[in-house]
């Protein structure tokens, strides 16, 4: 028996060896990307657009739901009349979360500062979440809750894999296969 699972033993770090030498350093960051592109990209994106004037140069015109979306209590103590809102802090604050929901998904995508736009979304979620469950009222069925059996909510199951996702592109990068990688090999 003890010469069977010293075959199986060898048999698996052979096989798992060859695969993981052979994915080293590219594969994992490429990986992250592509399921980041796949479910995530297009999501922010499309979050952005919400926020600008629709048009070749809208990009250049915050709408007033940027405001909405981003800053409830604050619209609503300015007794909903966006232009009454200082652009110091508040109007900093939405022209930054609206063009880094444009910036960095892209970074990310590209493989470009992987780590520091990683690093940004990381904080972009965590106060995603903070306005969705304080001032926009989800319902407990959509904050969810770790390990109760039940994967389907948005906030607390979904954006966990998120944070993941992207935890990983901070700590090991966008691998080989990225403008990092070219950069890195560049400056070599």
């Amino acid at each position: 028996m003890g010469r069977l699972i010293d075959v199986i033993v060898r048999l698996h770090n052979g096989v798992f060896g060859v695969i993981e030498r052979a994915l080293d350093g590219w594969f994992l960051g490429l990986a992250a990307r592509f399921a980041f592109a796949g479910v995530l990209f297009g999501y922010y994106w499309n979050s952005a657009l919400t926020k600008i004037e629709p048009g070749l140069f809208g990009f250049l015109s915050i709408r007033d739901a940027a405001y909405f979306q981003m800053l409830p209590p604050i619209v609503e103590a300015y007794g909903y009349d966006v232009s009454q809102i200082p652009t110091f802090p508040w109007g900093l604050v939405v022209t930054v979360g609206t063009y880094s929901e444009f910036l960095l998904p892209v970074l990310i995508v590209a493989g470009l500062f992987t780590r520091i736009a990683a690093f940004g979304m990381i904080v972009f979620v965590f106060v995603q979440s903070y306005v969705d469950i304080a001032f926009h009222g989800v319902d407990d069925a959509t904050i969810g809750s770790l390990f109760d059996r039940i994967p389907g909510s948005a906030i607390m199951d979904q954006r966990t894999l998120w944070l993941f996702l992207l935890g990983f592109l901070v700590v090991k990068g966008a691998g080989a296969i990225s403008v990092d990688g070219l950069l890195r090999r560049w400056r070599r």
